[in-house]
């Protein structure tokens, strides 16, 4: 590999790192600060808005096709369908996605060969 390539891997090592451990520090030093309230009470409001916001954003960047002609919509319409579809039936989280990534990829393949 070259040294560009491991850059960029220690970078996103390093970042994946902080990501996790900085805000386990600042709520570590929050909770000794408040040393009274319950873990819970202590929590900020923003913290527990942050979760359903990335997840809103990452469904926004995951709808919006990659290749913005008519395969590109086509394979990802199906692939919401299919993720839908399969969330309805089994209501859990892991087959839904193996489904609409399965889907989308059948698309781009059979249009492809043509």
């Amino acid at each position: 590999m070259s040294s560009a390539m491991w850059i960029a891997v220690l970078a996103s090592a390093i970042g994946t790192l902080l990501i996790r451990l900085l805000p386990l520090l600042w709520m570590r030093r929050r909770l000794k600060r408040l040393d009274g309230e319950d873990g819970v009470e202590a929590m900020p409001q923003w913290l527990a808005l942050l979760g359903p916001m990335m997840i809103a954003a990452v469904l926004g960047v995951s709808l919006v096709p990659h290749r913005l002609d008519a395969v590109g919509w086509l394979a990802s319409a199906i692939g919401v369908l299919a993720t839908l579809a399969v969330w309805y039936r089994l209501r859990s989280l892991g087959w839904p996605v193996v489904a609409g990534v399965a889907a989308f990829g059948a698309v781009i393949l059979i249009a492809g060969m043509r």
